[in-house]
């Protein structure tokens, strides 16, 4: 996924204001907005993640049926630096989380 396929998730429309003390509150409409917009990106977020998880399972079972194992420990791997770099300490937990769901639990 490009930077480009990223634009069609963003609504370029929202300014965000990020206040810079309690001197400049964010007002009730600009709170409602806000919330409306993170909502549109959970519904995104839930919708790729069920996505992701059912390729994953797909990938899973043929490399399975194929004599292959559960899990390459590599790709994984680069998946947990891939988000830690993106999302910081939080995102090795975040890339666990769907690593598991594509997988399952190991051990």
């Amino acid at each position: 996924m490009t930077a480009e396929d990223n634009d069609s998730f963003v609504d370029n429309d929202l300014d965000i204001r990020m206040p810079t003390g309690t001197d400049d509150p964010l007002s009730d409409a600009e709170i409602q907005r806000y919330r409306k917009e993170i909502n549109r990106l959970d519904r995104i977020i839930l919708d790729a993640i069920k996505r992701r998880t059912e390729v994953s399972r797909a990938v899973g079972r043929t490399r399975i049926s194929s004599g292959g194992t559960r899990l390459v420990h590599t790709r994984e791997i680069a998946i947990l630096n891939e988000f830690r770099a993106e999302l910081g300490d939080e995102g090795p937990t975040i890339a666990s989380a769907l690593l598991r769901m594509g997988r399952g639990r190991l051990g």
